[in-house]
């Protein structure tokens, strides 16, 4: 049986960037909160401005999704006190440079909070969401995830664990009450530094530059319309869906480069 209680989205990395723009976007439809982030973002002050702008309940809860038990006390907490009716997986990193230059701490955390902290929250939430008449799981991927691509290398490979992973799962739970969807944004204009970083890249970088605040009202959007698959720039999508892997993934490659080294 359903529990009266308050229920919750839970939204990871919103301290920031799109996490941000997607908790003032639940809030304002009347969807109260629990805000994960890193600690040190002022999320404290975050999730009281938006409990007071828009009448409902946010939570906050601090912590570094990159380290395995962080996400293991996450979820207990989560599913001792809560309940969720929308898991939103946002918190994601990444970066430009040469992998044989990369340190095994960067790539370590890029495989922790893109890959293990989506599965292991995920999977230990999932008794909450089943007990729910209606819930949702909405991940966040990129269109990175549909192409290779050097001095990325990690993060790409990250980013298509979790469309594939988001598409296996929506199988699995079809005929239940969780829904799967997974989201593919291009970058995004989260600050200054990252939309000249991007704009570096050239033509191809520009074209897929996203703001925030649209990516999170179209994706709520295609969430509550129950479609599996979100495209928000289907251009981008056509475009690497159609060009062959030999002529992409070098195109891709020196976009980066060119990031890199100007």
């Amino acid at each position: 049986m359903e529990s009266k209680m308050k229920k919750y989205a839970l939204v990871t990395g919103a301290g920031q960037g799109l996490g941000k723009a997607f908790s003032y976007e639940l809030a304002k439809r009347g969807i109260n909160l629990i805000m994960v982030s890193l600690p040190g973002e002022n999320l404290k002050e975050l999730s009281r401005e938006i409990a007071r702008t828009f009448s409902i309940d946010a939570v906050c809860y601090e912590t570094d999704l990159s380290v395995g038990k962080n996400v293991l006390e996450l979820a207990s907490w989560v599913n001792r006190d809560h309940e969720v009716t929308m898991l939103i997986n946002n918190a994601g990193t990444g970066g430009s440079r040469k992998f044989q230059e990369a340190s095994p701490e960067y790539i370590n955390t890029i495989i922790q909070v893109n890959v293990t902290a989506t599965s292991l929250l995920t999977h230990q939430l999932m008794p909450n969401l089943l007990r729910q008449s209606q819930s949702y799981i909405l991940n966040v991927s990129s269109m990175a995830a549909f192409s290779p691509i050097g001095y990325k290398t990690v993060y790409p490979a990250s980013k298509t664990f979790i469309h594939s992973f988001s598409r296996g799962l929506n199988a699995e739970l079809r005929g239940t009450s969780v829904f799967v969807s997974v989201v593919n944004p291009g970058a995004m204009k989260t600050n200054p530094e990252i939309t000249e970083r991007v704009e570096k890249q050239g033509k191809l970088g520009k074209l897929t530059l996203l703001e925030p605040k649209e990516v999170a009202e179209k994706s709520i959007n295609g969430m509550f319309r129950k479609d599996s698959v979100i495209m928000l720039n289907p251009f981008s999508w056509l475009v690497l869906s159609l060009i062959p892997i030999w002529i992409k993934l070098p195109l891709m490659t020196r976009a980066i480069k060119r990031e890199i080294y100007g």
